[in-house]
């Protein structure tokens, strides 16, 4: 499977400190696993259709499209699910 960072993501992951960056790009290796990736769970609500991952105390919000997994928010939970 393909994963890919919309152009706010990549700029959320850019932006995080250096120790939760290689965190999440671990997530982002293990997603290329989809749909046999451990820990993700669907989201509700406005964000249905949408799944998260976690890593301690930050997300990565992601959805499928086609047979690409495209990650659309990176950031820490505060406030992570807010519009």
């Amino acid at each position: 499977m393909r994963v890919a960072l919309t152009e706010d993501a990549e700029d959320q992951l850019e932006a995080l400190p250096s120790d939760i960056q290689a965190r999440v790009f671990r997530l982002l290796v293990r997603l290329r696993a989809w749909p046999l990736v451990s820990g993700a769970k669907p989201l509700r609500g406005f964000l249905t259709g949408q799944y998260r991952l976690r890593t301690g105390d930050y997300r990565v919000q992601f959805r499928m499209i086609e047979d690409v997994i495209l990650v659309v928010k990176i950031g820490h939970r505060d406030r992570f699910y807010d519009h």
